[in-house]
This record gives structure tokens, C-alpha cells and sequence, in this order.
């Protein structure tokens, strides 16, 4: 069944890796990227439910993507992602139109609570 596409932009490839075994065994489909302009070619090429963006990476971060992703799609969901976790990263995050944020290290439970939150599917 699925249960929507998600794509997870990261520069750590073990966050793509283990974001694709927790989601797909769930029903969601996985795209994923490790760059922001990676990212931004693969959304501008597929419609995905959710948009799962690392805050810090080489090249463009997270926000210049969430903002890149917002302006061509306002609805988007998006959520971001991310090991530094202050208050300003968070209220940056959401005020540049972040559907919710996740600190990393994560479980595979709070992932999937997270992503069911944002998506409105039953826990």
C-alpha cells in the first residue's frame, strides 16, 4: 500500500540509507538526494507528499531549499531535519514555511510519528 512519496534530501548518506529502511517497509515510496540542487531537480521532476530537508549542507542548506521548494509549490509539505537544533534554527525553519522539524539522531518511531503528523495519517 502506499502511503505516499517522500523525498529526503541529506549529504550524509547514512540518513538516506536509514530514512529508506524505516519508510519504505511502511508503504511510503523514498526518493533521495545528497544536495540541495540534487533535491531541487528531483522536486522539480516528481510530485512528492513530503520533502524531508537536512538544515546543514555543503553548497545550499536547508532553508535556501525550503525556500526554493515554497516558491514553486506553497503547499508543500516539507520538514526539516537537523543536528544543530537551537530555537533560532527552529523558528527560522518554521517561519520559512517548515511543516515540522526533527532533531537528529532520530528513531525510526519518531520518523514515522513525525512524517504521520505532518501528513495527517493515524498514528
Amino acid at each position: 500500500m502506499d502511503k505516499g512519496r517522500i523525498l529526503v534530501i541529506d549529504d550524509e548518506e547514512i540518513v538516506q540509507v536509514s530514512c529508506k529502511r524505516t519508510l519504505v517497509p511502511e508503504g511510503y515510496v523514498v526518493d533521495a538526494a545528497a544536495s540541495g540542487k540534487e533535491g531541487l531537480e528531483l522536486f522539480e521532476k516528481s510530485k512528492y507528499d513530503l520533502v524531508l530537508i537536512d538544515l546543514k549542507m555543503p553548497g545550499m542548506d536547508g532553508i535556501e531549499v525550503l525556500v526554493n521548494i515554497k516558491r514553486q509549490r506553497p503547499e508543500q509539505n516539507v520538514m526539516i531535519m537537523t543536528g544543530y537544533d537551537t530555537v533560532e534554527h527552529i523558528v527560522e525553519s518554521i517561519s520559512s514555511g517548515a511543516a515540522h522539524y526533527l532533531e537528529k539522531p532520530f528513531t525510526p518511531d519518531t520518523l514515522i510519528e513525525r512524517i504521520k503528523e505532518v501528513l495527517g495519517q493515524e498514528m
